[in-house]
């Protein structure tokens, strides 16, 4: 089966792609590399470099490929830049999501997996864990952009008929991350450490976010393709992915500076606007429904993430 995978040599899309090839999928990746990098590629798919926003561009690629799943990563993804260029963040996030969109009905792909924020969609949350019954009250422009687009995916499913599964991502970490960013906290102390720089904490250190660990996203992503959904309820086609705990920034300093041997003190810097302070995600949705759960605990997937970057570190 033929898989259009966008943003497929980024971080998380690399993994996805890993994961779909060993079980059999034809994986076709779109990609810019804006932020995707050619040695994270898997050299059993197939890539094409293009931007989601070219509808031209796209509109062949789809004639070429003819694709049955549409797995869609591509995304600006930083809460910080989309404060700042909130029509870039739109342009990317809702304009290229739609071309991919309306692209897939007038294809009659099969199924539409689209990634959005648990982290940012929800705001402020009212409870924790978070599910996807919990008010929407998005903080950031990203979070915004996100959310609109799964709009757009239920009204093209009432439309059009289009089938889609809408995926919640917490925190994502592991190897690969992109340690230079302002996402991923993890490989940048990871990193950071490993060259013995000084690590910076934004805020006080207290805030939470629900850390997963890349491979079981990975899964996750393959279930969804695959599972038999239900559309009786707009909410039916959304999972919350995550542990359902929090762990706040302070406990991932301190657990990755015991594993690497690190033993300057943080330095803290000024809260970021737009970001959510605590957030957890109740997942037993994608449990119950995908026959998912995570299996990579916090510890573990640091470990692993450590080891990885150690040896990519000088």
């Amino acid at each position: 089966m033929r898989v259009l995978l966008t943003g497929g040599a980024g971080f998380i899309g690399s993994h996805v792609a890993d994961r779909l090839i060993e079980k059999g999928y034809d994986v076709y990746i779109v990609d810019d590399l804006s932020n995707g990098k050619i040695e994270n590629l898997n050299e059993r798919a197939q890539f094409i470099k293009a931007d989601i926003r070219d509808r031209e561009r796209m509109a062949e690629i789809f004639d070429e490929i003819k694709p049955e799943i549409v797995n869609h990563h591509a995304a600006q993804i930083s809460v910080q830049r989309s404060v700042e260029e909130p029509r870039y963040d739109a342009e990317v996030n809702i304009l290229g999501s739609l071309n991919l969109i309306d692209l897939s009905v007038k294809h009659g792909v099969k199924r539409f997996v689209y990634i959005s924020s648990g982290g940012a969609v929800y705001g402020d949350p009212h409870y924790l864990p978070c599910d996807e019954k919990h008010p929407v009250n998005p903080l950031s422009p990203y979070g915004a952009s996100k959310h609109a687009v799964e709009h757009y995916l239920f009204l093209y499913h009432v439309n059009y008929g289009l089938d889609y599964v809408v995926l919640r991502y917490p925190n994502v970490f592991g190897p690969r991350q992109d340690p230079f960013g302002e996402a991923g906290v993890v490989a940048i102390f990871t990193v950071r450490m490993l060259k013995g720089q000084e690590v910076y904490i934004f805020g006080d250190g207290y805030q939470e976010r629900d850390f997963l660990y890349v491979k079981d996203v990975a899964e996750v992503n393959l279930l969804a393709q695959e599972a038999e959904i239900k559309f009786e309820d707009p909410l039916d086609p959304i999972f919350n992915l995550g542990t359902g705990r929090g762990t706040n920034v302070r406990e991932i300093y301190q657990a990755l500076a015991g594993l690497i041997g690190y033993r300057k003190a943080p330095v803290f810097k000024e809260k970021r606007p737009g970001e959510v302070y605590k957030i957890s995600l109740n997942a037993e949705k994608a449990t119950s429904v995908l026959g998912w759960k995570p299996r990579t605990t916090l510890v573990e997937g640091m470990k692993e993430t450590v080891e990885w970057f150690r040896n990519r570190t000088s």
